[in-house]
């Protein structure tokens, strides 16, 4: 089935492009134009599903525009945006038959969730789900899982899926995904939306960390009008534009403590107020957290607070670095070998032996992510229809410290002792680090202390 079909009409070029990338990123069908004529004739040729009009354009009032082309296409559904819109220019938007009103200055997010509750999109996505007619849930998810680069043969990677699909059946349950960076934290969290009752609604992605401090708490909780200087209009926060829906909050470590409390509030309450009011609005909204970091560490650190680490956590699924499951390189290369192939009209390559094991053998640092860009680097500059290993080169590759024979011998026992041995000091006896940098679990690397009798320094590594 087709994608939504989406006219952007704004005299800025800047703007139309800016929200053309990041439509088409989020898989809509996106036209601009920046011309009333060029609008119309766009309109006539492609009949979008819905029209983004500015209101203030050259030549011919937006408002004019909605007119006359809701007399045209009365099935039409148009967002108006405006950076001077006031309350009756709202009013006679509305009567006019707009969809959604949004002021200027706005986020993507407010364009996308706007389009996201049309009832044009609603339908098609209701046309899609019945289209895809599959017996079960799984299968849509797996599917979806696919077109998304969660690919996988390992028995870790299965066990993941599953217990994403069964905190999925639960559309209120909170769940915090963790894992390094580059594993799929939020392809996961997908899944568990998207396999919810709340499949409907919003999913909205908040990055914790890339938002100014001074901003969080306007960002999460939304203001009213005069709250603080730059205030000039009332706004929705994170909480308010993902009501019925998921909220997903990525890098939640790196929230600043002071925030956490608030947080923890609404998420208990189901309530928040906006910065500059007292009056308490109601939400309804599941969180789903994920980080790369070890949260218990920092409790300890009194960085992050216990009783919200518990509001998280409710369900805790972990995705395993792909050092770990190296079963999964060989799907995980031919899937996005096929699919660069496909985006860049190449003709598919081939797969040398060499290049799996030497994949297969690789610490992968940045993961999942790493491999992809690996793979489109190596089909861009390649010049054989087989990729070889020499056209993946390894992060350290020609520089890696290889291990000194000990005692002049090839005893394994003796060099995966000096391996453990190296790791445990290299991050200061932290065994949780020390078993991610080896490649092996922590209680692997446990049992490989007590079998090598290592000595651990009293008073580090003991929060291991």
């Amino acid at each position: 089935m087709d994608n939504l079909k989406v006219l952007i009409l704004d005299d800025e070029s800047r703007i139309t492009e800016k929200l053309k990338y990041h439509l088409e990123k989020r898989q809509f069908n996106v036209f601009t134009a920046n011309t009333p004529n060029e609008g119309l004739a766009v309109l006539e040729k492609e009949r979008p599903g819905v029209l983004i009009l500015d209101v203030m354009l050259p030549g011919m009032n937006g408002l004019d525009i909605l007119a006359k082309v809701k007399q045209e296409y009365p099935a039409l559904e148009i967002i108006m945006i405006s950076g001077y819109g006031d309350m009756d220019m709202v009013i006679q938007a509305m009567r006019q038959g707009a969809s959604d009103f949004i002021r200027k200055p706005f986020q993507i997010m407010d364009i996308q969730l706007a389009i996201e509750r049309t009832e044009k999109f609603l339908l098609m996505q209701s046309k899609l789900e019945a289209a895809e007619d599959r017996r079960a849930l799984v299968s849509k998810e797996l599917e979806g899982m696919i077109e998304k680069d969660f690919v996988g043969e390992s028995q870790q990677i299965k066990n993941v899926l599953k217990m994403a699909l069964k905190a999925a059946e639960d559309g209120d349950v909170n769940v915090l995904v963790t894992g390094e960076n580059g594993t799929g934290k939020e392809i996961i969290s997908r899944i568990i939306h998207y396999g919810s009752p709340r499949k409907k609604q919003v999913f909205a992605p908040v990055n914790s960390s890339a938002i100014p401090e001074t901003l969080l708490e306007s960002e999460f909780f939304g203001h009213v009008k005069g709250a603080f200087t730059d205030a000039r209009d009332e706004k929705k926060g994170y909480f308010e534009l993902a009501n019925k829906g998921t909220l997903f909050l990525d890098e939640i470590a790196d929230m600043p403590y002071a925030l956490q409390a608030k947080l923890l509030r609404a998420i208990e309450e189901n309530r928040i107020k906006r910065v500059g009011s007292n009056k308490e609005i109601p939400v309804d909204v599941r969180i789903i957290s994920a980080t790369n970091k070890n949260i218990d560490e920092l409790i300890n650190e009194k960085q992050f607070r216990i009783d919200l680490f518990h509001r998280i956590n409710t369900i805790e699924i972990n995705i395993p670095p792909l050092r770990q499951r190296p079963e999964d390189v060989l799907p995980l290369l031919k899937h996005f070998v096929k699919d660069i192939a496909q985006k860049k009209g190449k003709r598919v390559p081939g797969i040398a032996p060499a290049l799996v094991n030497k994949l297969q053998h690789y610490h992968f640092p940045g993961n999942v992510r790493e491999l992809r860009n690996m793979v489109e680097r190596a089909m861009i500059l390649a010049d054989s229809d087989t990729l070889q290993p020499e056209d993946f080169p390894l992060r350290g590759e020609d520089t890696a410290v290889k291990p000194a024979i000990a005692n002049g011998t090839l005893n394994i026992d003796e060099h995966e002792k000096q391996l453990i041995e190296a790791a445990l000091t290299q991050t200061e006896f932290n065994q949780t680090k020390a078993a991610s940098l080896l490649g092996i679990s922590r209680d692997a690397l446990k049992r490989k202390i007590k079998k090598f009798n290592i000595e651990i320094v009293k008073g580090i590594g003991l929060e291991d």
